[in-house]
């Protein structure tokens, strides 16, 4: 599989910010979502400081994060992007896989992306991905572009938690039943 070194730490301001987030959904009992860690190999331990500094990745991770919220199952990924358009290659085929399948049961299943040269938290609802997936599988273009986004699914800015899913995921049931 691919390898782990120090490029191993990007997203981790995200990842801390979602885990903040989780942690305080967990707190009000609105929420029970859990890190999904990818399981590694380790294959060179620095002996003073007991490090991991390097090793491979065991198996294709599915996503970053799964649990339920108020009874209904979700799972999402979180990605970050520092242009107006996201390159679908930041997520893998065996993830749209599991994210379709996870559908399928019952669930719901969506990107967090942070677009941060705009500081914006967005919510992209697997259908939508889905959509951008067969656009790029057809031959069309193999991003998708922040104007092609829904804006009623960019989470609130001054929420009650760094990053306040939990409103576009509320939006995204309501058009599941239209």
């Amino acid at each position: 599989m691919g390898t782990w070194n120090t490029r191993g730490l990007r997203g981790s301001a995200l990842e801390e910010l979602i885990n903040l987030t989780n942690e305080k959904y967990r707190e009000k009992k609105l929420a029970l979502i859990q890190k999904i860690p990818t399981p590694i190999k380790p294959i060179r331990i620095d002996q003073k400081t007991r490090h991991i500094t390097l090793a491979y990745f065991e198996q294709k991770s599915t996503v970053d994060y799964i649990g339920a919220v108020q009874g209904i199952p979700v799972c999402f990924d979180a990605k970050e992007c520092a242009k107006d358009s996201f390159a679908l290659a930041n997520v893998h085929p065996h993830q749209i896989l599991f994210m379709k399948h996870f559908e399928e049961q019952g669930g719901v299943a969506f990107l967090l992306i942070h677009f941060t040269a705009k500081d914006i938290f967005y919510y992209l609802p697997y259908r939508d991905l889905e959509k951008f997936w067969v656009r790029m599988e057809e031959g069309g273009r193999k991003h998708f572009k922040f104007c092609e986004l829904n804006p009623a699914y960019a989470l609130p800015e001054n929420g009650p938690v760094p990053v306040h899913y939990l409103e576009p995921l509320n939006y995204d049931l309501a058009e599941r039943k239209k």
